[in-house]
């Protein structure tokens, strides 16, 4: 390939019409993303973000796997461009052009600052209702006001003077990003009921049957045009379709019958599977957005002593667990806050000194001894509480570990919305808890955000710790003047975390997506960037460019 010709030429030149058929791992439970967030995965398709990736950028440069977009490799979306007046005053200037989609109440009208300045306060809860949301992460705590400066320009004020963590802020992976329509939201107060799905983005909610699918129709009048075929009006799908199907054997078998287009997060034994029976099939391999691990309350007996945490660590043998298990197809080793796969950042298993490898070293023995001195020498009973979309035979494997050293612990499963209520919202959990989407380690999103994991207060603070060290971390970090600097404060909070033993590390899994090969337009790297969270977190902009090979699926399926 020549220096004329550009990288993604390999795939052929795009294509207009078809229908997509993506599994949506569990039932889609919200329409609106202030409300419960991660149940309602499908909103990203209709609603957009200020930013998004750079669908020129060379994978070779940088891959999008991680949840993370470091700020150099975002381009504009519903954002022409932006600026920072000063280090604490982050200026966004809109599009102009873009419009709601045309149904009532928004009826079509041009998209504004005001609508940008709505949506932040809600997300802040500035609003009339005067609620808590779950979902206002720790640093947008620093926001000190969004305004409009005029009918296209956006001026968000902080108390912090970190450009960088600002735009990581603003622009992460999450539920903070998705702008919803002002009108719907003052008329029916939230956009709970699927009717009320309004976006600008370039699909729009047509049908929705709950357990069963929902259906999505070309927005006729979308603004936006591919960026590397800038004479092509987006989109080129007619329809996407989510079907709803938990039974990761019964999607499988779906997409061998090719009743769908693309599965997302499967078992790596499913997906190899997949491949030696339908070698044509695409398989997408990225870590999973966060580790697994198990939540001890940290504020409550027996879990409040340290040695009956590390007790419960080196009892479970995770080489083990991931040669048997997980057939190879993982990392052996613990995790602490930063994942190992955003290279240069955390503190990655390799770097531990020997004294603390020692201290995640399977060691029954040692693990009964502590156990002894903590006052504990024949064990305890305990529980744990688990969502629904959690491995269950890995517990399983977990309370056979617990169970060599005395520790008898019951396996509890709540539906993943009351999990989150019961857990995440009124931490009514009085022992154990694991959900597979929401571990504190391991994490792939933007660093900074990892140091409020565990601060006191915080929503995702499931192990209930209350450290004033740990806490001191985040304030630092926001503090930082220099990359360099906060690498290090972010390198000694993961020492600190792995030290005190807040949670029980398990491993970190590599998630496993499988996609039709008629399905063009993306290389597995940018297929895996919208893959995360049981549904497409960025559908809205990679639904709208990716593409079907029409002769090639007609060669396929006949």
């Amino acid at each position: 390939m020549n220096n004329k010709t550009p990288w993604w030429s390999k795939f052929g030149k795009p294509q207009y019409g078809g229908e997509l058929v993506v599994r949506a791992n569990w039932n889609i439970e919200d329409f609106d993303p202030h409300i419960r967030g991660p149940l309602g995965n499908i909103y990203a398709a209709w609603m957009e973000t200020l930013v998004a990736d750079d669908w020129q950028l060379d994978p070779e440069i940088f891959d999008f796997k991680a949840h993370w977009r470091p700020i150099q490799y975002l381009k504009g979306c519903l954002a022409d461009n932006w600026e920072f007046t000063e280090p604490n005053t982050y200026v966004v200037h809109l599009r102009k052009g873009i419009h709601w989609q045309n149904i009532p109440p928004a009826n079509g009208r041009e998209l504004t600052a005001d609508d940008v300045v709505f949506h932040y306060n809600r997300v802040r809860n500035n609003g009339e209702d005067g609620q808590t949301s779950p979902l206002v992460s720790e640093e947008f705590k620093d926001l000190l006001s969004v305004s409009s400066l005029d009918k296209y320009t956006v001026v968000f004020k902080w108390n912090i003077s970190n450009p960088r963590q600002i735009m990581d802020t603003l622009h992460q992976v999450g539920v903070s990003q998705f702008l919803e329509n002002p009108e719907a939201v003052q008329k029916w107060g939230d956009l709970t009921d699927w009717h009320h799905a309004i976006g600008t983005g370039a699909f729009i909610l047509q049908d929705f049957i709950s357990h069963d699918s929902a259906s999505l129709i070309k927005n006729c009048d979308y603004w936006a045009f591919d960026e590397r075929y800038p004479q092509n009006q987006l989109p080129y799908l007619d329809s996407v379709k989510f079907i709803v199907e938990p039974e990761e054997i019964l999607a499988i078998e779906k997409m061998r019958k090719r009743k769908i287009d693309i599965i997302d997060h499967i078992s790596p034994i499913q997906a190899y599977s997949m491949k030696k029976t339908n070698p044509e099939i695409l398989m997408l391999t990225h870590p999973d957005s966060n580790a697994l691990s198990i939540e001890p309350r940290n504020d409550a007996v027996p879990f409040n002593d340290i040695r009956v945490r590390k007790a419960m660590q080196i009892a479970i043998d995770l080489p083990a667990i991931a040669q048997s298990y997980y057939k190879g197809f993982i990392d052996p080793f613990p995790c602490t806050l930063t994942s190992k796969y955003l290279s240069g950042w955390g503190f990655p298993y390799e770097e531990w000194p020997n004294d603390l490898k020692d201290e995640y070293a399977y060691n029954p023995k040692t693990a009964k001894d502590l156990l002894a001195k903590a006052g504990y020498p024949r064990g305890f009973k305990t529980n744990i509480v688990a969502g629904t979309d959690a491995d269950l035979g890995l517990l399983e494997i977990i309370q056979s570990y617990f169970a060599a050293i005395g520790i008898d612990m019951e396996i509890r499963t709540l539906d993943n919305a009351e999990w989150l209520d019961f857990v995440k919202k009124e931490h009514k959990h009085d022992q154990l808890a694991h959900r597979t989407g929401g571990s504190p380690l391991g994490h792939t999103s933007a660093p900074v955000h990892d140091l409020a994991q565990y601060r006191k207060g915080s929503p995702n603070n499931w192990a209930m710790v209350d450290d004033d060290r740990f806490d001191s971390f985040l304030s630092q970090a926001l503090e930082a003047t220099g990359i360099e600097e906060m690498k290090k404060i972010i390198r000694d909070a993961n020492e600190y975390v792995a030290r005190s033993h807040f949670s029980i590390s398990l491993l970190q899994p590599m998630a496993y997506s499988l996609c039709q090969p008629w399905v063009k337009g993306f290389s597995a790297q940018f297929g895996s960037a919208w893959a995360h969270a049981g549904g497409p977190a960025r559908s809205s902009f990679y639904l709208s460019r990716i593409w079907i090979d029409h002769d090639l699926k007609k060669a396929i399926t006949g």
